[in-house]
């Protein structure tokens, strides 16, 4: 056949009618439609013939004239496709046992695979609902000091603008701040004429730029002016319903923490923010004509805002990142040798100006300190790795019961091939099998899915959901269901359709040692990966524990916290502390704008020795504000000097610091009386006049920052430690004094350990998700065990009688029974043991406290995971055991 006729090249179909249609017709069939196509092309053209053409080979594709297959099996034996089925759903029937557990080991497998992949579709596509995101970046600064590279994205005021004014390839640069000590992160909102107040979270400030850059849906209001206006504010859709129900609230009066001297005006509405968005806020307030200390605006002394920059589309995004250095000798350098740093021109060469891609920030920017919550690839490739192994997991309970029951298939085979099937027919005969047992599965599956679904969404913190709607789903899956099917079966199909009809007629057949030893090894698979998670969920568990009961420094117990205790006025703040005191519930109070717990605000500062600015190298360290009773109240130990005195007018240029800022000053050995200063607070001197203990007010996985702290009256948070374990009781009456004392402001509370136990909410997360994992794989595993166990049991019914008639004890036949599947699950245990202190290894390292890795808890693992697959073995050893023989012997 050529590919030309007489109107020109031959039609693709049918070139392609050519390949699929039987040999043994195909040139009658061919030269038809020929002849119609040369009859059409004459009459009507070669365009409406070829169209002709075209419908004629499509209609032609039907089963009854497709080409065979090799020998003597045809893809167009509808018959055969239907035996082939009968066959598999006969067998799925036949051993109804066998069938559940590969069908609910492969639905469990496949679930958590399904899951997973959701999750990592989810962290895939953070930020990228963005227009444009491919051009927008984030600022970063990189600092290199003693061999270690940290880097943060706090920027300088004047970073964005000087940004825009100085590199033609940037289109837009504006700034966000999320920094509590200036008014983001929680506050009071009220509209202007309703007294009451609504506390929330999600504050930030922003430039007008940001709305631009980040291109936010408008509900209301102008995208390119709702944040230029000083004063101005925009709201998320969410929260405008909540405070104007109902209303266009644009032009609209608010108050932020009852400054109603400075009324904010709600500039626009946006839609809320899609969950997989970096930059989340519901209140962006306006940065225009915002100083929030004189000079602060023109100062690249100080770091509080993160940066965003649209870049040209024609520019290159290295080369632009290449030349930021130039802003080093440019303004940093002036900046630190006006404030009279020591060595500034070497405190400038370790540091370099970056930028991050806004699709990396999510996971490909773990080393980078920021305020936004974001995830690692390191975790996607973990979870990843999880879901690949428990699938893995349920495939080898498939191959291994497979090939164990082949001596029971045996028969089949050789009568089959005695009748004339070719090897390739028993193979797609038992592929049909594995893929009707994977497509079953997959039904299952997704019951599952969806049963799981909102358990899986706790442990991830996310809010996936099965995306039933779009197009991609469900062909996805059933290809899916087809591959894993065929994967699985592909062994099992090649070994059983590999016996030879003569050995097996003649009953010679020996069950290879080759399968027995597959399916050792698979076992060994099995177990390592079950016994590596459940290691790592006990090392998790134990530095869990060590972190909870750790002396921390300072009382956590039994503190309430209550939020914006200034709702009851500043003149009336000390009757209010004296109401609490009053209350027999109360041991102390205190109220102040820091807490020694992560999230709460902070204040970084660089610190020296009055009088040797130049000449020591600065202390990094907190400033905070406190009052006479925040020692007593969190029970924070003093070690030298004293505490905040009423009495001493004095003490308002006094501090307290902590022994790491006495170290970090080099005054550990007398620092009473000494005189230290920092950038901020208009180069104020302030006496020290005592030392605490150090105590842990960021997370374990950080070293203790050096702290000092000083009197004021910041007072965001109020302290209330409780006298008593009636802890509703004690709620209530508090309750009570601050409905006396601030009618109609929410009363908003929390407590200390709650707060303190968010902190390692990564870490707990980490081990609920490490512990579902290990039930999962050990229950596979042992669903696969068991399996076994039940068919070694089968064969050895004869053997087992016997020895029972002749006196055998239970515990004999047990040992018996039991002995074949211990030894692959102790080498398991053995090759499991070394991965597994490898990797949690690594992983404990990132906390500077910890206990470091208790071989106790390898061995308790260990011992759990033999213990649980002793008994799912032994359950049908001891079943065995206990039968009767004469039973046994007749069945036999």
């Amino acid at each position: 056949m050529n590919n030309s006729t007489k109107y020109g090249k031959t039609p693709l179909l049918l070139r392609f009618f050519r390949w699929f249609c039987d040999p043994n017709i195909v040139e009658d069939i061919e030269g038809d439609l020929l002849e119609r196509f040369e009859i059409s092309a004459a009459k009507e053209g070669k365009s409406i013939a070829r169209k002709r053409l075209n419908k004629d080979v499509i209609q032609l594709f039907r089963p009854g004239i497709i080409r065979s297959m090799t020998g003597t099996r045809k893809l167009n034996s509808l018959g055969m496709i239907k035996n082939n089925i009968t066959v598999a759903k006969r067998q799925l029937l036949r051993s109804k046992m066998y069938s559940t557990i590969k069908i609910g080991g492969f639905a469990i497998g496949i679930a958590v695979c399904l899951l997973i992949t959701l999750f990592i579709k989810e962290e895939l596509d953070y930020n990228k609902h963005i227009p444009g995101y491919e051009n927008i970046f984030m600022a970063v600064k990189e600092y290199h000091e003693e061999g270690e590279v940290e880097k943060y994205t706090w920027m300088a005021p004047p970073y964005a603008k000087t940004l825009l004014a100085d590199y033609p390839e940037v289109e837009k640069a504006g700034r966000i701040l999320f920094n509590e000590g200036f008014g983001a992160g929680t506050a009071n909102i009220r509209k202007a004429n309703d007294p009451t107040n609504y506390y929330d979270k999600g504050f930030a400030f922003a430039d007008q730029s940001i709305l631009e850059i980040f291109n936010y849906p408008m509900v209301y209001g102008d995208r390119n002016s709702a944040l230029s206006e000083p004063n101005s504010i925009v709201l998320t859709r969410t929260k405008a319903e909540m405070i104007f129900p109902g209303q266009n609230p644009v032009g609209e009066i608010v108050y932020i923490d009852e400054n109603s001297e400075n009324p904010m005006t709600v500039g626009g509405v946006i839609e809320d923010l899609p969950e997989n968005s970096t930059v989340k806020f519901d209140y962006l307030r306006s940065l225009a004509e915002v100083e929030f200390w004189q000079g602060e605006q023109t100062s690249w002394g100080s770091n509080n805002y993160q940066v965003f920059v649209t870049l040209k589309t024609e520019t290159n995004p290295a080369e632009f990142q290449g030349k930021l250095d130039q802003l080093k000798s440019k303004y940093l350098l002036p900046t630190y040798q006006q404030l009279g740093f020591a060595n500034s021109e070497g405190l400038v060469e370790t540091i370099h100006f970056l930028m991050v891609s806004l699709a990396d920030i999510h996971l490909n920017s773990a080393d980078v300190v920021d305020p936004f919550q974001k995830s690692d690839i390191k975790v996607v490739m973990v979870f990843a790795i999880i879901a690949a192994f428990i699938l893995c997991l349920a495939c080898i309970n498939f191959i291994n019961l497979s090939t164990a029951k082949s001596a029971n298939r045996a028969k089949e085979v050789g009568l089959r091939k005695t009748i004339g099937s070719s090897r390739g027919g028993l193979i797609t005969q038992f592929l049909t099998e594995s893929t009707l047992y994977s497509l079953l599965s997959f039904i299952l599956a997704l019951v599952l899915s969806y049963l799981l679904l909102p358990y899986f969404n706790e442990l991830a913190q996310k809010s996936i959901s099965l995306p039933w709607n779009e197009l991609w789903f469900i062909p996805s899956l059933t290809v899916a269901s087809v591959l894993i099917g065929v994967v699985a079966g592909l062994y099992p199909a090649f070994y059983l359709s590999g016996f030879k009809p003569s050995t097996v007629l003649k009953g010679e057949l020996s069950i290879g040692s080759k399968s027995g030893r597959l399916r050792n090894t698979l076992v060994i698979l099995q177990f390592t990966a079950s016994v590596v998670l459940v290691i790592g969920t006990f090392v998790v568990y134990e530095q869990i524990s060590y972190i909870m009961n750790r002396d921390i420094g300072f009382d956590k117990e039994q503190v309430l916290i209550i939020e914006s205790p200034y709702l009851v006025g500043d003149d009336k703040i000390e009757t209010f502390r004296a109401e609490l005191n009053k209350l027999p519930q109360v041991n102390s109070t205190s109220f102040s704008g820091y807490l020694p717990v992560s999230g709460s605000t902070r204040n970084g500062n660089v610190w020296w020795l009055e009088g040797r600015t130049k000449s020591d190298t600065p202390a990094d360290g907190q400033n905070w504000t406190v009052d006479h009773h925040y020692m007593e109240t969190y029970a924070i130990e003093l070690i030298e000097g004293r505490n905040f005195s009423k009495e001493i007018k004095s003490d308002s240029a006094a501090m307290v610091i902590n022994e790491s800022m006495a170290k970090a000053l080099n005054i550990a050995d007398d620092p009473i009386g000494k005189k230290i200063t920092n950038t901020n607070d208009n180069s104020q001197t302030y006496k020290v006049i005592g030392v605490v203990k150090d105590f842990h007010f960021s997370p374990m996985t950080e070293a203790i920052e050096p702290l000092a702290m000083k009197l004021g009256t910041m007072y965001s948070t109020g302290s209330v430690k409780l006298a008593t374990d009636q802890i509703q009781g004690a709620i209530d009456r508090i309750r009570g004094v601050w409905e006396e004392m601030a009618p109609n402001q929410p009363f908003v509370y929390a407590f200390l350990d709650q707060r303190f136990e968010r902190m390692y909410a990564e870490v707990i997360r980490i081990e609920k998700i490490l512990m579902a994992f290990s039930l999962l794989a050990i229950l596979i595993a042992c669903l696969g065990l068991f399996g076994l166990s039940v068919f070694l049991v089968e064969q050895r019914t004869r053997e087992v009688s016997v020895r029972l008639v002749l006196g055998a004890k239970v515990g004999q036949i047990i040992r018996l029974l039991s002995f074949n599947f211990m030894k692959p699950i102790l080498i398991s245990i053995l090759i499991a043991i070394p991965i597994a202190w490898y990797v949690m290894k690594d992983w404990i390292n990132n906390f500077v406290y910890s206990d470091g890795l208790n071989v106790t808890v390898f061995v308790v693992a260990s011992g759990a995971t033999f213990l649980i697959a002793l008994i799912t073995i032994s359950f049908q050893s001891l079943k065995a055991a206990l039968s009767s023989p004469i039973k046994g012997l007749r069945n036999e």
